[in-house]
């Protein structure tokens, strides 16, 4: 993407109602005003509260919004120009349940209350397969920590990967930890009774791998 591109849509981010880009010293250094009041405030209702972090271009936010009108959606990222798309979207096709958060995974818990959330997906996440890159790894064990913190005590977590050594490390972590695995699937597009919210809705990168015939891991979770 032109650097001409992408700052038109971070122009253009900044004039949506459902987008929200606070800086890390909002967040760090004092309370977030809409911590804790996401669905008083943006929302208004009291319908569950689910997050997609690392959303990208926001495609499986919005997907999920439309499917879920009675629960509120929004996907967090650091790069505003790929979720740009999300936004308009649901701003052309009038979708209010869903918004955006400009802002790092690892903050998290200054965006978002004690108990506030009550699901997370982490939709195809980088692997951070190398050694050192762990500490980046969306599932690792300081993450899960950061996760438990927002989440409801029955929240649910949701990992949808085509990366078998994530669902691998994920799965074993999991195990090792004591958490409770729900629900897991090597390749979740050839078993019979997948659960539908997983195969129903598919990104664009997730479309590619099938047609490769690449297999989609999952696993659901809850943080013991």
């Amino acid at each position: 993407m032109g650097s001409k591109n992408k700052l038109k849509r971070f122009k253009e981010n900044e004039t949506f109602k459902n987008v929200f880009q606070p800086t890390r010293e909002e967040l760090v250094d004092a309370e977030y005003k809409l911590k804790g009041n996401w669905n008083a405030t943006f929302f208004k209702n009291n319908n569950p509260l689910v997050l997609e972090l690392g959303c990208g271009k926001g495609e499986y936010s919005v997907a999920l919004a439309k499917k879920y009108p009675n629960k509120n959606f929004i996907g967090i990222d650091i790069k505003g120009a790929r979720f740009w798309r999300g936004a308009k979207t649901a701003i052309e096709e009038n979708i209010p349940n869903v918004a955006f958060i400009r802002t790092q995974i690892e903050l998290v818990e200054h965006v978002f209350a004690e108990n506030e959330v009550d699901e997370i997906w982490i939709t195809f996440p980088d692997p951070q397969i190398k050694y050192k890159r762990t500490k980046h790894r969306m599932t690792n064990s300081e993450f899960l920590k950061r996760y438990k913190t927002i989440l409801k005590p029955e929240g649910i977590m949701n990992l949808k990967t085509d990366s078998e050594f994530m669902h691998g490390y994920t799965l074993g972590l999991l195990h090792g930890e004591g958490h409770e695995v729900l629900y897991a699937n090597h390749n979740v597009y050839k078993q019979e009774g997948s659960p539908e919210e997983v195969t129903s809705i598919q990104t664009f990168y997730e479309s590619q791998y099938l047609s490769q015939d690449k297999a989609i891991t999952y696993i659901r979770f809850k943080i013991k």
